[in-house]
């Protein structure tokens, strides 16, 4: 009894209101990080993933994609319609949602009791991470999910600490249902965020919030808002279920397979971020004050499991730096609170690094397409629509332009705005299941690798030797809908 005693007078005492948020320090990095991507977002092209986001949504809008759901394509074509060709437009959303990032960072801080200074510091490891640094004014399904899992995580916090002071607000739990909804409709790995959750509020609790009735009221809102998507998957057969073998054969390529993965998972937190989340992670295990908060690491350590083994893309667990993060300052704090040291101003050299380092980041991106050996959509368009125009009139109303991926077709659709060019088509991913050409189409303008076209027609000849070549093939053997499913390739 006297032990339990002694361990509570240590223990410290629980935040009885949050501490001020440090506006001006806060906005300001997030300020100059809104700066920083306006910027970046007006040089360089496309990145091949965005490219197919903006042709996917203004060409070919559906309640659901192959590879992803539509909250991201119907963005860039909603930024496209505003203001059509403007780079830094469509890319406003983008940037909006990493800055929004950033102010993330320091509301869990300061919701765990952080003060000023680990406030500060939690923005900047926000404003530092490389993943954020690389993608952060790109319209892509990856850029948005970071924040929604913040914004989650945050709810969570804020619920459990409002119920350890006895003043338990479950309608938080229906604004979590909403902020689910939304993130199914953006990207689907949320679903293995939630399992991995429940997982370890079945281990370490809190598990009454499965009690609570406006918890599966949330759970029915987040069903309810992405019913079209997962409807539009099970009338398709659940090809998002196959693309999980898919980025596992990519793996090796883009990540260095399982090993590299198993670095990236933390190295793209940045060099301060990942410090601290690893600081993070041994503080919500050991601090008897954040004992409450503990099912996040579970989740954590869960998640990076599971996407190791499943060779993932190195980038899936950046929704969960934040909150471990802000654990990991809060330890920090206490330990400053309690032992102040002289040698506190150390601190901000792991964020001059990641700076350093983010900087190098930032350029890269806007190399990033150029390293896929693919030229500006422009350029490709303008390159197809060349070609298209040389054919003979009567045999262009019998052409498509098919692209041998879904890169090639995205870049020639969203480029043939400024170019004379038919629908553009390619049986590749999300493209395959927009569909054939017509009936009346028995040649093919191929921009990209021809040989699994090639023996479906009886002439093929390259039209354009460029970066991408470009082949005409006349004379179809077969019908579309057999040929199609012949072709098809996720």
């Amino acid at each position: 009894m006297e032990s339990a005693v002694l361990a509570a007078q240590a223990r410290p005492p629980a935040e009885p209101w949050l501490r001020p948020l440090a506006k001006w320090p806060v906005f300001t990095i997030a300020g100059l990080v809104a700066v920083v991507h306006v910027v970046m977002s007006a040089l360089g092209d496309f990145w091949i993933d965005e490219v197919y986001m903006l042709a996917a949504g203004k060409y070919h809008p559906d309640w659901g994609y192959v590879d992803q759901p539509p909250i991201a394509p119907l963005i860039a074509a909603a930024m496209d319609w505003i203001a059509p060709g403007s780079m830094v437009v469509l890319r406003l959303p983008a940037v909006l949602a990493t800055v929004a990032g950033v102010v993330m960072f320091a509301l869990l801080a300061r919701e765990f009791g952080g003060d000023r200074r680990a406030q500060v510091l939690a923005a900047g490891a926000g404003a530092t991470g490389m993943w954020a640094a690389l993608v952060g004014h790109w319209v892509t399904p990856y850029t948005f999910e970071p924040l929604q899992w913040l914004v989650l995580s945050w709810l969570l916090v804020r619920w459990v600490r409002l119920r350890e002071q006895g003043a338990a607000d479950d309608r938080l739990l229906l604004v979590f249902g909403l902020v689910l909804g939304i993130a199914l409709q953006t990207k689907f790995q949320v679903g293995i965020l939630c399992v991995a959750l429940l997982i370890s509020v079945l281990l370490v609790g809190p598990r009454d919030v499965l009690r609570r009735p406006m918890f599966w009221g949330g759970v029915g809102i987040a069903l309810v808002i992405a019913a079209p998507t997962l409807l539009w998957q099970a009338f398709n057969g659940w090809p998002q279920l196959q693309m999980g073998a898919i980025v596992a054969d990519e793996s090796p390529m883009l990540s260095g397979g399982r090993s590299g993965t198993a670095f990236s998972l933390v190295l793209f937190a940045g060099v301060a971020g990942g410090a601290l989340f690893l600081i993070g992670l041994w503080k919500l295990f050991r601090s008897a004050e954040l004992r409450p908060y503990r099912f996040f690491a579970v989740t954590s350590i869960l998640l990076y499991a599971f996407f190791v083994a499943t060779a993932a893309r190195p980038y899936y667990l950046v929704g969960m730096y934040g909150v471990v993060i802000a654990a990991g300052l809060l330890g920090l704090q206490r330990r400053r609170e309690t032992k102040p040291s002289r040698w506190g101003w150390t601190a901000w050299f792991p964020y001059i690094a990641s700076v350093a380092l983010v900087s190098q980041t930032l350029w890269l991106s806007t190399t990033m397409t150029s390293a896929f050996g693919m030229p500006s959509a422009d350029v490709l368009a303008r390159d197809t629509s060349i070609a298209f125009s040389a054919l003979p009139p009567q045999l262009q109303e019998r052409t498509a332009v098919i692209g041998d991926s879904y890169i090639s077709a995205s870049m020639v659709e969203v480029g043939r705005a400024e170019h004379d060019l038919p629908e553009v088509y390619s049986p590749h991913r999300g493209y395959g299941y927009f569909g054939p050409p017509g009936d009346q189409v028995d040649s093919v303008l191929l921009v990209g690798d021809v040989e699994d076209v090639r023996e479906h027609f009886a002439e093929v000849r390259q039209v354009h030797d460029g970066t991408v070549p470009i082949w005409l093939c006349t004379g179809r053997i077969g019908a579309w809908d057999q040929i199609w499913p012949q072709l098809q390739s996720l």
